[in-house]
């Protein structure tokens, strides 16, 4: 029988959760150089951050490979 470690399978989630934001991150860190759209890429970038972090905690929190599974092919 295989068996997973399953703090290993949360490291790999956690890092594909990362992958997405940051890819979400990309053109608006750009837009918060710009000082006419600065705010507004802060407050979507809050949204993302808080988006996030209910993910991280869902990931914490699952007890099997297919929990994370449906977790990491929801991003």
């Amino acid at each position: 029988m295989i068996q997973v470690d399953i703090l290993k399978a949360k490291e790999i989630s956690h890092e594909k959760r990362r992958n997405k934001r940051d890819n979400l991150f990309k053109q608006l860190d750009i837009e918060a150089t710009i000082p006419s759209l600065a705010e507004q890429a802060e407050v979507k970038r809050q949204v993302i951050r808080d988006e996030f972090a209910v993910i991280q905690t869902e990931i914490d929190s699952a007890a099997t490979v297919e929990e994370l599974t449906t977790i990491v092919t929801q991003l």
